[in-house]
């Protein structure tokens, strides 16, 4: 018995290392350190973008050493509000659940397309599960008041650059038949209060589609066609193609490389939006 109890333990032991092995693989590339902007650019040369939503902007995909490489002319908040050089994940309200978003992908292909003497930030304010109803009521969800949240950090970086859009990708939450009929007015409601926080009454919004995985397919595609809806009433807003996208195995999420072209058919549109 004496030996027995030792051997236990051990593979006990083992056991609980098994069991943390998904996290540490899903974290094995996240930046160990994050580097505080030295000079900050000068407002006029800084474009800003709002990442809003719930998970699929957020990010759960898995984060590669290419996505951690940081640029000069790309910049985000992190936590505490401070301006670093950004890497992914952007998103930082789900410790647990953070993966590659879209955000990189569509700063890159912007900085490859913009003067060199503009900047982007990016301003993650997106959180998993959140629904448009809860976006609007400025609920607490997962730790994060929705609406606030989306306000102090439009207030924070209003003397850093212009607010140029929102990058929405939401919906996944509302796509269940009691909530369909009164998604568009909802949208419509949130997408002003959004633009009357920023000042900006023709603030572009680039909405992005819901992926056309089999999980809950109908519904997700009944809030498709609100979106586009929605989109053809308002000249300042645009839709982003995901249906080709593929998922992580969850019939949810989008994988890493669907993440990375969403981020760049984001950009796509926003610089067609120049023209």
């Amino acid at each position: 018995m004496k030996l027995l109890l030792p051997t236990f333990l051990i593979l006990f032991c083992f056991s609980c290392q098994d069991a943390t092995d998904p996290l540490d693989s899903r974290k094995v590339n996240f930046p160990t350190h994050l580097e505080k902007v030295s000079q900050v650019p000068t407002k006029e040369n800084v474009w800003i973008f709002i990442l809003a939503g719930q998970s699929n902007m957020a990010g759960r995909g898995l984060v590669a050493p290419e996505d951690t490489l940081s640029h000069l002319r790309i910049l985000a908040l992190d936590k505490l509000d401070q301006l670093i050089y950004a890497k992914e994940p952007l998103h930082h309200y789900e410790p647990k659940l953070q993966g590659l978003d879209c955000g990189m992908a569509f700063a890159r292909k912007l900085v490859r397309n913009s003067p060199d003497s503009i900047s982007i930030l990016m301003v993650p304010t997106a959180v998993g599960g959140s629904s448009v109803e809860q976006w609007l009521n400025d609920d607490v969800h997962r730790g994060v008041k929705l609406l606030s949240n989306f306000r102090s950090k439009a207030r924070s970086v209003a003397d850093l650059g212009v607010i140029k859009a929102i990058l929405w990708h939401q919906g996944e939450s509302n796509a269940h038949p009691d909530k369909l009929p009164t998604y568009g007015v909802k949208l419509d409601s949130l997408i002003g209060i959004f633009r009357e926080a920023v000042g900006n009454d023709t603030l572009p919004i680039l909405l992005g589609e819901l992926p056309a995985f089999p999980k809950n397919y109908d519904n997700r595609q009944a809030v498709n066609g609100i979106i586009h809806g929605y989109v053809q009433m308002d000249d300042w807003a645009e839709i982003i193609y995901t249906q080709d996208l593929k998922h992580k195995g969850d019939s949810t999420h989008f994988d890493a490389a669907g993440q990375r072209k969403m981020g760049e058919r984001f950009a796509d549109v926003y610089l067609d939006m120049l023209e």
